[in-house]
């Protein structure tokens, strides 16, 4: 990265304040935080904060449309037990002088600010308060900002970069004391209060290390709308604002000018008396945050559980079907086996009523054939030699002794004789012609032996 010297006196009087302020000494690595934040220091000192706090980050663009959808929490702006510090201003003539001067001009104050209420009262009915319409609310914090260090200087607390709104939740999401400031344009106390109080280093430190400051113009409709809420009596005021039976509270009001080390003082205080709630709303998040965990790993285990099971059933269910499914197959070879066994069976009566008689032991036209079975049995019959071949094929086929499947071959030399019909063939050759002499000797093969 290169070095400082390239940057701009602004960029570096800010390098130098947000090293002060988060304690980096490592100045490329300020500077690329910055640079990452477009040069807002309040934005990246804030950033900076929560990310070593482990939440999430204020200014996160990807979190910007979610952050002005939330929710602003309601807020308890006078409890019972609320501190209120009225800081009286102490302008007390001194001398004969001042005292004369103090009473001739008495009566024309009063004339006057008398009379400006009563204008101010029917202005006010003739025309309505343009505060009173909030429709930029960020846009005012931030026009507060930008015009609270043209005035007074880059010195002062980080400033929250967002809406009352979001600045509520956040100090509620992150259990921290949340100082809300008021700022009152007219105020003839509000000028020495920012420059001798606000701008305190010992301020500034204490408000960037402790808690979140967030600040607007009573001018503005957001800051105007604050107003309202808190019902401030004078300036410059502050109130600061924590979690409290489950609520936020207004814990304490500051009201009237005050120096820095009285308001630390006055500060820290009220944060001591009200840190035990804050650490009873921690313990009770993380026992709720404890037993959410407990319940999400019970669930996941339930959940394993019942997978478990699951995949045991559909294994289960699998394995049933696969054995219904290989019954059924069993069952549908068994009866289409018996149904091949009963259709031969017909068949064989069928072909049995085909064969011709056998013919007279004289009949010059006769053969005689000897068939051995595979079972060592000799079958002989007598056939016509002008006959076809297909009968002696009916005669082996149809007899009980004989195989289903075979073939009829000749001893020597050895062949196959083609007697079987087939669709190409029906009528095979006679006995004659397939070379058969007067007494033959044939042997039946079982294909299936």
């Amino acid at each position: 990265m290169a070095d400082a010297d390239d940057l701009s006196h602004e960029q570096t009087e800010k390098l130098v304040q947000f090293q002060d302020l988060t304690g980096i000494e490592d100045m490329n690595r300020c500077r690329g935080i910055l640079e990452r934040h477009s040069w807002n220091i309040e934005a990246a000192v804030q950033d900076t904060f929560n990310e070593r706090e482990g939440v999430p980050q204020v200014f996160a663009q990807q979190n910007s449309r979610n952050r002005e959808m939330e929710r602003e929490p309601q807020v308890n702006t006078h409890p019972v037990n609320q501190r209120v510090f009225a800081v009286p201003r102490r302008v007390q003539p001194q001398g004969l002088i001042q005292w004369s001067s103090y009473w001739l001009f008495f009566p024309f104050r009063f004339f006057y600010s008398t009379i400006f209420d009563i204008f101010r009262f029917f202005f006010r009915l003739l025309r309505p308060d343009p505060r009173r319409h909030v429709t930029d609310p960020l846009g005012d914090v931030m026009r507060f900002i930008s015009s609270f260090e043209t005035k007074y200087g880059l010195t002062h607390p980080v400033f929250y970069q967002g809406t009352y709104s979001q600045a509520l939740n956040d100090a509620k999401r992150e259990l921290r004391f949340l100082l809300v400031y008021l700022h009152g344009d007219d105020h003839q106390d509000t000028d020495s209060f920012c420059r001798n109080t606000l701008c305190n280093s010992e301020v500034t430190n204490f408000f960037n290390s402790r808690l979140l400051f967030w600040a607007c113009n009573t001018g503005s409709p957001e800051g105007y709308r604050v107003s309202q809420a808190l019902k401030e009596n004078t300036y410059p005021f502050l109130g600061l604002i924590v979690l409290r039976e489950n609520r936020m509270t207004a814990v304490a009001r500051i009201e009237g000018p005050i120096g820095p080390s009285d308001l630390v003082r006055r500060i820290e205080g009220v944060m001591r008396e009200n840190e035990a709630s804050l650490v009873a709303a921690r313990a009770e998040r993380e026992e709720r945050q404890f037993n959410q965990t407990l319940r999400q790993e019970q669930d996941a285990a339930y959940l394993e559980s019942l997978r478990a099971d699951q995949e045991k059933e559909r294994k289960r269910k699998e394995e049933r079907d696969r054995q219904e499914a290989e019954r059924q197959k069993e069952l549908h070879q068994a009866a289409e086996q018996l149904r091949l066994l009963e259709e031969r069976e017909r068949q064989k009566e069928e072909l049995v009523k085909q064969i011709p008689p056998e013919p007279a032991l004289d009949d010059p036209e006769a053969i005689r054939i000897v068939l051995k079975t595979p079972n060592g049995k000799r079958l002989e019959r007598r056939f016509c030699k002008n006959q076809s071949s297909k009968f002696l094929y009916y005669f082996v086929f149809c007899h009980e002794e004989c195989p289903d499947d075979f073939q009829i071959v000749t001893n020597f030399p050895r062949r196959v004789l083609e007697c079987q019909p087939t669709a190409d063939v029906p009528d095979p050759p006679s006995l004659k012609e397939l070379g058969l002499g007067k007494s033959e000797m044939l042997f039946i093969h079982d294909n299936e032996a």
